[in-house]
């Protein structure tokens, strides 16, 4: 592959010191060469649903972002033992358009912060909603992390370099299955 691979990354938290933001900006700082990632914002997202005719601006800057995505990267921040509310609106959005095609087909990876597990119980809820949606999950290697630990600053910028190593490897591991497909 000669161009760059775009890469989507979305958080399920809309903080802005959210340790997945910080994650995801971690990763979009140490992506490989050609590799380019850009973080969505979907803050503005409204909740799904099929009376909203006319798809809001928000809406139809994210399915733009999708459509060129190569690949994505999702932040699965954990809420009461499954992945946020904003993360699945936003899946819920892009699953609607005819043949699923700016989700179906695509490779992705999944890493997060969470609780004392981390986010692992989001990223399971996120892995079987990706087997509908026909995303190809990277299975391994997985990142998890402890957002309540020294493995970030008050900012939510993550400083652990054995977390980074393993986003790094994630990364990396991402660009092999892109280069797959």
């Amino acid at each position: 592959m000669s161009k760059k691979i775009k890469v989507l990354a979305i958080s399920g938290s809309l903080r802005k010191k959210s340790t997945n933001k910080g994650m995801l900006r971690y990763a979009q700082e140490n992506a490989p060469a050609d590799m380019q990632i850009m973080i969505a914002d979907i803050a503005n997202i409204p909740f799904y649903n099929q009376d909203i005719t006319q798809k809001p601006a928000s809406v139809e800057k994210l399915f733009t972002q999708m459509k060129e995505a190569d690949a994505f990267i999702f932040a699965a921040t954990e809420y009461n033992y499954s992945m946020a509310p904003a993360l699945k609106n936003a899946l819920d959005w892009a699953s609607r358009e005819p043949d699923n095609y700016l989700l179906s087909g695509k490779p992705a990876a999944v890493m997060g912060s969470g609780g004392g597990m981390g986010s692992s119980r989001a990223q399971a809820h996120l892995r079987q909603v990706a087997v509908f949606l026909n995303l190809h999950m990277l299975p391994q290697p997985e990142v998890f992390a402890n957002a309540f630990s020294d493995d970030f600053d008050e900012e939510g910028n993550l400083v652990s370099a054995k977390i980074q190593t393993r986003v790094v490897e994630q990364l990396e591991a991402l660009k092999k299955l892109v280069l797959q497909f």
